[in-house]
């Protein structure tokens, strides 16, 4: 695709694409209280827990996140991962609500679809500031009296919102791949207790479901993963999602974090790689790119504008820098329109040329346009003005006509051809290899 096609289809296609955020939720940091927890294995001071959400438009649902070929699925961080040892799960989903009472439980490391817990009234993860019923976890509800800390970079205490809450839609067709092994039914993963880790990478792994919608419809943020950790994060998520068409029909559309190979159903999305890259997020400006999940200050520069970019045109543009060959104007030639109205400069002189190829090597080709019989000269000059070719007769010539002029003895270069015709003159750039 060239550049200019991508700005384009850029400017098209933003308003279509459902995966219009990605979430990382600061849930809890831990203190030293926290340390004291030897059921869970021990957790380091400061490690903090985020959750994922991925937000789409109203009126679609998460299908799956995973990773495949060409676009994996990573979480990684610069130190390791936290993983209950007693009463972890893998998917958050397999948990009962009872668990999150103990110890550190809360803060396992997990993947899901918005479900939360296995319970008869299923539960959902949805963002603090949003959470209206309270808390369950943490404090006094906590069997140790942990997740007590207030710290002010985690947002609200656990204690105030857990972020869980009450959504009766249970989710149906659970089915993993490349986490739990299927014949042990162990994880060494990040996502099990077997092993502690610092990475997991797979291109044959997902998490799927009949698909999930956010607790708050017209918001419809999802979660998908939790992760603990006192290092730094960073993920590549891929994620498929359903569409309701206009017909009734539904839809699957593939959302990757890299576009390296990008097959027809398959659209990237900036958001699904973190740390998010920033750069010019206005695809009316050269420096756009698809790539970018943030804006970033003074990072559009330079506001595309399109036009003729052939010198030998008629309405050549110095101002564009992207080339659009139909708009350019040539004598004989002006894609059915008026070339006095396009080129008023030309419809006044009547006296015209331009020339190919350019840069040139051995001949120069000239082609020229005269409104009536005059006798044509030409002279070459360096960029600098020095003569390299005194002025010569081509002849006399009405209408469109061709010369070729030998350049074969120039030094490699830049130079100016000129033509005369009576009181009427025309100059142009030319470049010798």
């Amino acid at each position: 695709m060239s550049v200019l096609a991508m700005h384009l289809f850029a400017l098209s296609n933003q308003s279509f694409a459902q995966i219009e955020n990605v979430i990382v939720e600061t849930y809890y940091v831990t203190d030293v209280n926290d340390t004291t927890d030897t059921l869970g294995g021990g957790i380091a001071l400061g490690a903090t827990t985020y959750r994922i959400y991925i937000d789409l438009k109203e009126g679609s649902k998460l299908r799956k996140i995973y990773g495949d070929q060409y676009h994996p699925l990573i979480f990684k961080t610069t130190t390791s991962f936290f993983n209950h040892q007693t009463e972890g799960k893998s998917f958050a989903k397999d948990f009962n609500k009872n668990r999150f009472k103990e110890s550190t439980v809360a803060l396992d490391t997990w993947l899901t679809l918005g479900q939360i817990t296995n319970s008869s009234t299923t539960l959902h993860g949805i963002l603090k500031p949003q959470d209206n019923n309270g808390s369950f976890v943490g404090g006094i509800n906590n069997d140790n009296g942990l997740l007590i800390n207030n710290n002010i970079a985690m947002g609200i205490p656990l204690t105030q919102a857990d972020g869980i809450i009450n959504y009766n839609a249970p989710l149906s067709n659970w089915a993993s791949y490349g986490i739990v092994d299927p014949v042990s039914g162990l994880d060494s993963t990040i996502f099990g207790s077997l092993v502690i880790g610092n990475e997991f990478y797979s291109n044959n792994a997902g998490v799927q479901c009949s698909g999930a919608s956010g607790v708050i419809s017209a918001e419809n943020k999802i979660l998908i993963a939790q992760l603990t950790t006192d290092g730094l994060l960073s993920f590549s998520i891929n994620a498929e999602v359903e569409i309701l068409q206009a017909n009734g029909a539904s839809k699957i559309v593939k959302y990757v974090a890299n576009n390296d190979t990008l097959f027809d159903d398959e659209k990237l999305s900036a958001f699904l790689t973190y740390p998010f890259l920033c750069g010019c997020t206005d695809a009316n400006y050269i420096e756009y790119s698809e790539k970018y999940a943030c804006s970033a200050p003074d990072s559009c520069i330079n506001k595309i504008v399109l036009g003729c970019m052939d010198v030998t045109a008629c309405n050549f543009d110095p101002k564009a820098n992207f080339n659009i060959p139909g708009l350019c104007c040539y004598p004989g030639y002006c894609n059915d329109r008026n070339i006095a109205v396009v080129c008023p400069e030309f419809a006044a002189n009547q006296f015209y040329f331009y020339l190919y190829p350019n840069p040139a090597q051995a001949q120069i080709n000239v082609t020229f346009w005269i409104s009536k019989s005059e006798q044509i000269f030409y002279s070459i000059t360096n960029i600098f003005g020095a003569v390299v070719t005194d002025e010569k007769k081509l002849g006399d010539f009405d209408g469109k006509h061709e010369v070729g002029i030998d350049i074969s003895s120039f030094e490699k270069g830049a130079y100016y051809l000129k033509l005369r015709a009576g009181s009427l003159e025309q100059r142009k750039l030319f470049i010798k290899n």
